[in-house]
């Protein structure tokens, strides 16, 4: 049955239908099924990146297993994290011809397969491929459904309800490092790949709770109920949304190439009805010819759309304020990981060791970290709280941490700043809904499939980048310094394009009028 509007969860163009009609708010909205969706994706954070920030456990197999080198085998959770975001953008191409739900399914199946695969690896070389390639490949297939679709579900609560998903993360990562931990001590780290590879099938069952949402029931920027006391700062911003809008998503001659792929479906429907009295091998190979024009059908308009995104007249790079939040992301996840890796040796630098074993500072961030998502989620949907200023805010404050951690040298300062890149660095919530406000719910999964792959890019070279320097420098403050001036770059971008673009929208009712 052909259904890839349902499945793909887009409208094409279809507006002048029902611009006239009032819209019948669907009870699933921001309510009802919605919230399944927010479980759904709440088990995929657990699943892929709770047992990513597990890696370390592994890891240390690694090194006894193979006798390799920390940093050649460091790069098999770098490309496994790395790639996961970096696929980004192709997975949005699979969402738009396969829909949300198939491709996670698609993507669960692959990264079960990449576990399992990597339990007989005979190197490092090996997992590469199989660990960080395949089930690389496998989470992003899962991680960007799961993210559009909590943005198409809730409208009213979209900071809250991405908040309470992602806070998976942090969960995932106590409960996949204890239970890693647990299973390569009573079975070996070849049996623990295979075990996760078998609990990586319950991503399928997230994908199927991913239930598409009808044309009718998505709700477009010109319906998202938004407070009247939004700031002017925002106007600029749905202004760049229109921008995109306003362009189209299909060409002329791709939408003469559908109406004729739609001439050929009704006459192959004919020829279906008048071959009743035909003998049932003719039937069956015009329901195969059927069902391949509609999967050709399908395949286009997909690729139409994720084509136009990129490349065409609506391309999502016109967006100067996108482009900037691009340029954001490629500096701004490696100041969250950094700390991450650094830290261990920050305090034995400073002879903390004692102290940090009872609470150590990376579970610090870990804890307040889940806290911040919720409570930043909580803030940015209130009515007179503009969720683009609660960003920058919380982007300001994690920069200024980041900058200020290498000067602290007591634990307790330590715990504090700690504490401070936890909260702050909850944002991480917010970046959906901002990408959302930016181009829209037509184009999130496209969009939101860059950001993601310019976080990957950061998370990938940003470690080793900070090893670097630390091997010319000898310091551990430097690596800091460095990717907080970095961050401060994108964040300046941030803070200065909208500005402009501001600008720009009052200059031209000033331009009109002069005219």
């Amino acid at each position: 049955m052909y259904a890839s509007r349902e499945d793909i969860g887009y409208d094409f163009g279809d507006d002048s239908k029902v611009g006239t009609k009032p819209v019948k708010p669907n009870p699933n909205i921001d309510g009802g099924w919605a919230w399944m969706i927010v479980f759904s994706s709440f088990l995929v954070h657990i699943l892929i990146m709770g047992s990513q920030m597990a890696l370390g456990i592994l890891n240390m197999e690694w090194l006894e297993e193979f006798n390799q080198s920390r940093g050649l085998t460091a790069w098999v959770s770098s490309l496994s994290m790395g790639i996961t975001l970096i696929v980004g953008p192709f997975i949005g191409l699979f969402i738009g011809m396969c829909g949300c739900r198939r491709t996670a399914i698609m993507g669960g199946m692959l990264n079960s397969l990449g576990w399992i695969l990597s339990a007989y690896a005979s190197d490092v070389h090996y997992l590469f491929l199989t660990f960080g390639v395949t089930a690389g490949i496998g989470s992003g297939m899962v991680y960007l459904p799961a993210v559009v679709m909590v943005g198409q579900y809730f409208q009213k609560r979209r900071a809250l309800a991405q908040g309470l998903s992602t806070t998976g993360t942090g969960f995932g990562a106590f409960l996949m490092t204890a239970l890693m931990k647990y299973l390569c001590i009573e079975f070996g780290w070849r049996n623990t790949m295979f075990i996760q590879g078998a609990i990586s099938l319950n991503l399928c069952v997230c994908g199927a709770l991913m239930r598409p949402l009808s044309p009718k029931d998505i709700v477009s920027e010109k319906h998202v109920l938004r407070s009247n006391s939004e700031s002017n700062h925002a106007k600029a911003l749905s202004h760049s949304a229109e921008t995109i809008k306003s362009r189209g998503v299909l060409s002329e001659e791709l939408e003469k190439k559908e109406t004729a792929n739609e001439e050929v479906l009704d006459t192959v429907q004919h020829i279906e009805i008048g071959s009743k009295s035909q003998s049932e091998r003719s039937l069956y190979g015009l329901r195969i010819l059927k069902t391949v024009s509609q999967m050709m059908v399908t395949v286009r308009k997909g690729f139409a759309i994720w084509y136009s995104s990129y490349f065409g007249a609506a391309s999502l790079f016109t967006n100067r304020v996108f482009v900037a939040f691009i340029i954001w992301a490629l500096f701004a996840y490696s100041s969250f990981v950094i700390p991450f890796i650094h830290l261990p040796e920050i305090v034995k630098q400073y002879n903390l060791p004692s102290q940090n074993n009872i609470f150590p500072l990376t579970s610090i961030i870990a804890i307040v970290h889940i806290f911040g998502k919720v409570i930043l989620g909580i803030i940015s949907d209130l009515p007179c709280i503009s969720t683009w200023n609660v960003f920058l805010m919380a982007n300001f404050t994690l920069v200024t941490c980041i900058l200020t951690l290498p000067l602290m040298q007591t634990y307790v300062s330590l715990a504090v700043v700690c504490a401070l890149i936890g909260f702050s660095s909850g944002y991480f919530s917010l970046m959906p809904v901002v990408t959302e406000d930016l181009v829209g719910t037509k184009h999130l999964a496209n969009a939101y499939g860059i950001i993601i792959c310019a976080n990957g890019i950061s998370a990938l070279f940003g470690p080793p980048f900070a090893g670097w320097i630390y091997d010319i420098t000898h310091k551990y403050d430097f690596s800091f310094y460095i990717s907080g001036l970095l961050y401060m770059v994108g964040i300046i971008f941030l803070f200065i394009q909208p500005c402009i673009q501001k600008k720009q929208t009052r200059e031209k009712p000033a331009e009109g009028a002069e005219v």
